[in-house]
């Protein structure tokens, strides 16, 4: 990454901040102008911020199919090539599994305890209003609906678990043909680094979505809404709080008291995730820390950049957590065995998305369509997401290192 990146990463920051509070200061307006005559806000006057944020959320549906396909693909096919080094790709892959259905289980957990979402009573958007009985699927409705009857036609719909199975027959496919599958791998790869370089063009866009958004719920239902936001905030740091003791917990337990040297190694990477907004940002840095801590260079280039793809702690907490608290807002009930199968389908959607700012939007846009929860429910979100992402950016970072301090603790290639 540039030097240049995390200045753009932080303009981008300050111009959604800048827009989200423009878009306050003209929703109050809106709405005085129209509390001061006693009646609602007509849709005339609302429906040009409305199309804002709608153009930025079909930009992300645009990419969510293409962008799993491709990074699955490669993800997977790459794990193929982990298994051939033996014990190190199965540890690796072992603790990869059980920190994502923590992060993720986590989220379920806190969203149901505090469930931010009840009360706002959110009107369901009429092109949503007739799918949302089907919410809480049956188990043999869920498994009938995992696998394609056609790719194309799977992509055409976004549905995103059906390319995701898809895309991990392929990837083991290709993985087990070893050179000859090189070429193909290597092309999936280019398309997927330029899809995540269109997703940063689309995100551009976020400060006029975020200004279109605040500035239609601000004007439909006043300051009070906020009130709301600071919870939802709140309530998840308190969560990558208790993710980031857990973490250090089972640290302990490896390393002793050199957890508080680690963390002390790590805190500038972290520094930088948080202020960037991106942990990709902080890879380079990070990866000098953890040598310097002690853990051997090569399983720190093996565990590390996999981490990045496959291990993004603080982003999956976030998807659980954000996903039930659309579906709270839209007063949509999902029964635990829906709320497991999500969790399930994160496990799989989540592997393969690069730590780059508000990435997390696509897979959770990608999963409300898969439960039959309306997108439109992502524009509750966009304001206040920089916010969010600082905290997941850093927690992504300090998820990766207690990964590959760990594993070089299993593999004694820690000094």
């Amino acid at each position: 990454m540039t030097p240049e990146a995390p200045k753009k990463s932080n303009r981008l920051t300050l111009f959604i901040i800048a827009g989200m509070v423009a878009g306050v200061v003209t929703g109050i307006i809106i709405n005085n102008h129209y509390t001061g005559i006693n009646t609602p806000v007509p849709d005339k006057v609302l429906d040009p911020f409305t199309i804002l944020a709608d153009i930025f959320l079909r930009l992300i549906k645009m990419i969510v199919a293409p962008l799993g396909f491709t990074t699955l693909v490669v993800g997977v096919a790459k794990q193929g090539h982990i298994k051939t080094v033996g014990r190190v790709g199965g540890k690796t892959l072992l603790w990869f599994l059980c920190g994502s259905f923590t992060s993720l289980f986590l989220g379920m957990v806190l969203v149901n305890f505090f469930k931010p979402g009840e009360g706002l009573n959110w009107p369901i958007p009429a092109v949503a209003a007739g799918t949302t009985a089907h919410a809480a699927q049956s188990l043999r409705d869920f498994i009938g609906h995992i696998f394609p009857k056609s790719i194309f036609e799977a992509m055409a719909q976004n549905e995103i678990l059906q390319v995701v199975v898809f895309s991990l027959f392929f990837g083991v496919a290709a993985g087990s043909m070893g050179e000859k599958a090189n070429i193909v791998i290597k092309a999936f790869d280019a398309m997927a680094h330029i899809i995540l370089k269109m997703t940063g063009y689309i995100m551009n866009f976020a400060p006029i979505a975020v200004f279109g958004a605040m500035t239609n719920v601000i004007a439909k239902h006043g300051l009070g809404i906020l009130k709301t936001y600071s919870t939802f905030i709140g309530e998840f740091y308190i969560g990558l709080g208790i993710l980031l003791l857990i973490l250090m917990s089972v640290t302990w337990l490896f390393i002793g008291k050199r957890v508080f040297s680690m963390m002390s190694h790590i805190k500038e990477p972290a520094i930088i995730a948080f202020s960037t907004n991106s942990s990709e940002a902080a890879f380079p840095k990070l990866m000098l820390q953890l040598e310097r801590f002690g853990c051997n260079e090569k399983i720190v280039s093996f565990v590390l950049p996999l981490g990045y793809s496959f291990n993004l702690d603080g982003s999956m907490m976030y998807m659980t957590f954000a996903s039930i608290f659309i579906a709270q807002s839209y007063n949509i009930h999902l029964d635990t065995g829906t709320q497991i199968s999500m969790l399930l389908v994160l496990m799989l959607t989540s592997k393969g998305i690069a730590g780059v700012p508000r990435a997390s939007l696509v897979v959770i846009a990608g999963t409300l369509a898969t439960f039959k929860i309306p997108e439109a429910g992502l524009a509750l979100l966009l304001g206040i997401d920089p916010i969010l992402d600082m905290g997941r950016a850093a927690m992504n970072v300090v998820g990766n290192s207690v990964a590959t301090v760990v594993v070089s603790k299993w593999e004694n290639g820690l000094d």
